[in-house]
């Protein structure tokens, strides 16, 4: 999973933030995201966002967060993204829409913290392998997400009402 990959680490007190347009190209970064991932801001500027895209990240955990960013409502990740030279770092992802006056989404705001470890590595990483898992084996890249996806609806919805209170309770679940 990770075992060539250097895990880059950042503050507690540093937020990693970032903008998007509609597109997912990135239009601003702060100077946090630029010496964690690597990057230049030239490097960067309209650029896709997946550029920092792990292979370890499920894409249906990526499938929620378009869901609910559409539904224009926020969302709290776990999240890893990789660095330019190949290594990796983890973070707790408070994406929103950014609307305009008439309440349409004009692009994406990101701002990522540090993930709590304990949480990582006793709930998410065994969470994100079976989602790995799943989206593999099935006969096709729509079944394995749709076979991921159900799994990961399942899990939120047998520990919380929705996916946000599954989040903000995994302390209480890893205990």
């Amino acid at each position: 999973m990770f075992k060539n990959s250097e895990e880059v680490f950042f503050d507690n007190n540093e937020l990693i933030v970032s903008k998007t347009d509609l597109k997912g190209r990135i239009t601003y970064a702060n100077d946090v995201f630029l010496t964690v991932s690597g990057y230049t801001l030239s490097e960067v500027m309209g650029q896709p966002h997946n550029l920092i895209r792990h292979d370890f990240m499920p894409r249906s955990v990526f499938h929620l967060l378009w869901e609910t960013l559409q539904d224009k409502k926020e969302i709290f990740a776990y999240v890893v993204n990789k660095t330019k030279n190949g290594g990796h770092y983890w973070v707790l992802a408070h994406v929103t829409p950014s609307l305009n006056g008439n309440g349409e989404i004009m692009g994406y705001h990101s701002s990522r913290r540090v993930p709590d470890r304990d949480l990582l590595n006793t709930q998410i990483i065994p969470l994100y392998e079976e989602l790995n898992r799943l989206e593999a084996a099935a006969n096709n890249r729509k079944l394995g997400m749709e076979d991921a996806v159900k799994y990961f609806t399942d899990v939120v919805e047998s520990h919380a009402p929705d996916y946000h209170q599954f989040i903000l309770t995994l302390d209480r679940l890893a205990a």
